[in-house]
């Protein structure tokens, strides 16, 4: 177990995290994702509300779907919080903040903080559809971002086509006192526990940001290269003024995917300096990929660079070669 945001999270199970890094990379594996907020917000008025306050644009989608957005801070457009909103029915929209930010993302949106009423299980994999279908057919049929209110164990349950793995699969938001039922109906469909571990491993290999490090305080959604997350078709949102001024003025750095051979990864603070000396930008986050079999990672650097060119890295006073590379790397 480790602390992660407030919560006393499983670091693996006992299978550990390269075998639940397989498990969903092969076949189907589950994960504990509780510690995600889930903000209730309803009325006739919950549409305008996040369309004032979030960066994305609620018009491209329909009840029924889930939509990946940016909560900016006002001053200087940092991303306060990246954010999945299910689009639940009319007037509801579930908006799920990261662990540490609800209390955050309620003082922005409004709305009612109902994580303690719930559970939350991600089941992700090429194979997690056909193993809940065993047991719960309507929720393995819940499309890619789609969301779906259905029945498990006579509770009400809401279940999107989301996920944070690259890999198909579903996000199940269970009342807390049904999810032991659940967990064991996955275990007994042969559905793998994975822990933090494999859940960052696995976004690594997938391209896909986390907060606190690709970004955070300081960071926009234009360095982060997330600029299609961005409405700029409405008239308002937060941080927006902000978010524009840097567009015009020139993004100064951008997060941008590195290699490196070998095992031992560039962790996140390690500096990062060109070929000629010159310090450019850190880590923001490393890790061994288990499927590619040397270390990947994010570093946030000045400059303008290509896929191939190469950057070195100070890892603890040894200096690595570290090779710019597109993200994901790995796809499905």
């Amino acid at each position: 177990m480790t602390q992660f945001g407030g919560w006393e999270m499983p670091l693996s199970y006992e299978h550990g995290t390269l075998a639940e890094h397989n498990a969903c990379r092969q076949g189907a594996a589950m994960f504990d994702v509780s510690h995600l907020g889930t903000v209730r917000i309803e009325g006739p008025d919950a549409y305008d509300r996040l369309q004032t306050v979030l960066t994305n644009d609620l018009g491209k989608i329909r009840p029924g779907r889930a939509q990946y957005t940016h909560l900016l801070d006002n001053s200087d457009a940092s991303v306060l919080d990246d954010i999945i909103v299910w689009w639940v029915h009319q007037d509801r929209f579930d908006v799920m903040p990261n662990a540490s930010n609800t209390d955050g993302v309620v003082a922005a949106v409004g709305g009612v903080d109902v994580t303690t009423e719930r559970a939350v299980i991600a089941v992700q994999g090429p194979k997690s559809r056909e193993r809940v279908g065993t047991f719960w057919p309507e929720a393995a049929a819940v499309k890619r971002f789609d969301v779906c209110e259905l029945i498990f164990a006579d509770s009400a349950c809401v279940v999107a086509g989301t996920g944070y793995t690259g890999e198909d699969g579903i996000e199940i938001s269970v009342p807390h006192e049904s999810a032991p039922r659940l967990w064991e109906a996955l275990l007994r469909a042969d559905v793998v526990p994975a822990g933090l571990g494999a859940r960052d491993t696995l976004r690594l290999e997938a391209g896909l940001p986390l907060h606190g490090h690709e970004l955070g305080k300081g960071i926009s959604s234009l360095q982060a290269g997330l600029e299609w997350v961005v409405a700029w078709s409405k008239p308002t949102f937060r941080g927006r003024d902000a978010l524009w001024e840097e567009k015009q003025q020139g993004v100064s750095r951008r997060l941008y995917g590195i290699t490196i051979e070998g095992r031992r990864p560039a962790r996140e603070g390690c500096a990062v300096f060109s070929l000629e000396g010159e310090e450019v930008g850190y880590v923001t986050s490393g890790n061994f990929s288990p499927t590619l079999g040397y270390c990947i990672g994010f570093v946030l650097v000045s400059g303008e660079w290509r896929t191939g060119d190469v950057l070195s890295v100070d890892i603890r006073g040894t200096t690595v070669v570290g090779t710019v590379s597109q993200v994901p790397f790995v796809r499905k």
